[in-house]
């Protein structure tokens, strides 16, 4: 990648390890003001795409602090990075909401940090929105299509994911659940807490037995 390419969308390379950060909200098909901090699916897609062709590029290592944003997108990026056959290691440092959830689960292995927090929450649209039931079922298929993927890519199962998603106890305005650091792991969302270190030496061993 160009040194370019490298400052701005915050990514590092070295000894064979590349690090993507995603962060601030994940920007879909609408642009975000400029004083948010964004994730943009565009430019990450095609960059992903590259990373998968680069030979010296062995293992990638993911820092994850998001607020969510747009489903779609942040599901078509969980999708690209579940499909890389380079390693792939996710730590969350600080937040994985929403459509965070996926983009945390994609990757070989997951780490969390013990004060990091995921949130599972149902789908949310914005603008109008016309009360029919085609619209509930729509509701319900992209909701469908998000825990159907948590579920095969972590150890959660989908009617854990749907209790935690439904919860009312927890959030004061909005249903959903907020699970901090080992709490994660212990739904079977994330397979360890860690951190950076923790996540260089497993990306490393995955490097090592892809390699043997």
């Amino acid at each position: 990648m160009e040194k370019e390419e490298l400052k701005e969308y915050g990514m590092v390379e070295s000894h064979g390890i590349q690090i993507i950060s995603i962060i601030g909200e994940v920007e879909g098909h609408d642009c975000l003001s400029q004083n948010s901090k964004t994730t943009k699916y565009e430019h990450l897609l095609p960059l992903l795409a590259k990373s998968e062709q680069e030979e010296k590029i062995q293992g990638i290592l993911f820092l994850v602090n998001t607020v969510g944003g747009d489903v779609s997108c942040g599901l078509a990026l969980a999708e690209m990075i579940a499909t890389l056959s380079k390693p792939t290691v996710s730590l969350i440092i600080g937040d994985s909401h929403s459509i965070g959830v996926p983009l945390a689960v994609a990757t070989d292995y997951s780490f969390i940090v013990p004060s990091a927090t995921m949130i599972i929450h149902p789908v949310r649209m914005s603008g109008m929105v016309l009360g029919t039931p085609q619209t509930y079922s729509q509701f319900q298929q992209i909701q469908d299509r998000i825990l159907n993927f948590i579920a095969s890519h972590s150890r959660a199962d989908k009617k854990s994911l749907e209790d935690l998603m439904m919860n009312t106890s927890m959030l004061s305005r909005d249903l959903g659940t907020v699970l901090v650091g080992k709490e994660a792991v212990v739904q079977g969302l994330i397979q360890e807490v860690g951190g950076i270190s923790r996540a260089f030496q497993k990306l490393n061993s995955l490097i090592q037995e892809k390699k043997e």
